[in-house]
């Protein structure tokens, strides 16, 4: 199993920088901010920006993996967000985790002034974004024509650090985005419940996400992949809860999810009010479990299959993400 940690960009950077480097110094194996304009629970609080936050972050840590959790289409375009992943990739030396949803409409679309789209239009969307970022990625220039998205001659040199690309990490819930998942992702993605956010306790919560986990091992059959070269990460907090009530209850939740399948738990940085409120204490006894307990680092995963079928460079997946 391997642990995760999100820290929403809320902070000034004084003090969001302690938490960066607390989270490496922890013994956590990769981190995570969210990648919005605005947050549902926090509308107007302060609020700063995923990309530049991530860039900070890899400026003062040296291990731990970095991650978007999760970018949308709903306000960035592959042709540009790709560049920047490129660009991360290498300020970070290798340890950009790329993670990417369809996005749920809201603020971040509305903001822009575009109009609301049905679910099935925002998958379609969907699929296109991760189709093109695919291959703007591990190729040095690509030509796409879609419905949703162009690019002409997009140029991306000199290429990701990781080979043959930066690892894409694709939340999915449903049979559709599953099958998106099991071609394209390196890391599938889930929260738990569609659309909840009561935080339903995590025993309570295990019997959707064995049915989650079961219907990305048909979705790696239906097209072709060996579903031992699929991560599976569940991120807690808003849809299943309870894993940061004690070091205990991470113990507990980290066993039980790791014979489900799961090889990667995140959890929230504790906040003094909602949403995460938590103890910090909690974190920093799990954290000496962590520092303690870590063995060798764990093999990295193959790399998921390259769905264009070109030919590509050797694979390096950094073993820290």
């Amino acid at each position: 199993m391997r642990y995760g940690i999100v820290i929403l960009p809320e902070d000034r950077w004084p003090l969001a920088r302690a938490k960066w480097r607390l989270a490496e110094e922890f013994g956590f194996d990769h981190a995570w901010t969210h990648d919005h304009l605005m947050w549902r629970w926090l509308r107007e609080e302060p609020w700063f920006g995923c990309l530049p936050t991530l860039t900070a972050a890899a400026a003062v840590t040296s291990r731990i993996g970095l991650g978007t959790l999760v970018a949308t289409p709903e306000y960035r375009h592959p042709v540009t967000f790709a560049k920047e992943m490129m660009t991360l990739d290498d300020i970070s030396s290798g340890r950009l985790l790329c993670g990417l949803g369809s996005g749920a409409g809201g603020h971040d679309e509305r903001v822009l002034g575009n109009p609301p789209l049905t679910p099935r239009q925002r998958h379609g969307r969907f699929e296109e974004f991760v189709e093109l970022t695919d291959r703007l990625l591990r190729s040095p220039e690509t030509d796409y024509q879609g419905s949703w998205y162009t690019a002409r001659g997009a140029q991306m040199r000199p290429g990701c650090l990781q080979r043959p690309r930066v690892p894409l990490v694709l939340a999915a819930a449903g049979p559709r985005s599953m099958r998106l998942a099991a071609r394209y992702a390196d890391i599938w993605l889930t929260n738990g419940t569609p659309g909840r956010f009561d935080a339903l306790p995590y025993q309570q919560a295990l019997p959707l996400l064995r049915r989650q986990s079961a219907a990305v091992e048909d979705a790696c059959a239906e097209t072709g992949r060996d579903p031992a070269t699929l991560r599976r990460m569940l991120v807690t907090g808003s849809t299943t809860g309870g894993v940061l009530a004690s070091a205990a209850a991470f113990d507990d939740a980290a066993g039980l999810l790791a014979e489900a399948g799961f090889t990667d738990l995140v959890v929230n940085w504790p906040r003094d009010s909602h949403p995460y409120k938590g103890e910090m204490a909690v974190l920093e006894r799990v954290a000496e479990k962590l520092r303690r307990y870590s063995g060798p680092p764990a093999p990295p995963t193959p790399p998921a299959p390259d769905s264009s079928r070109r030919s590509a460079p050797p694979h390096h997946t950094p073993e820290h993400v």
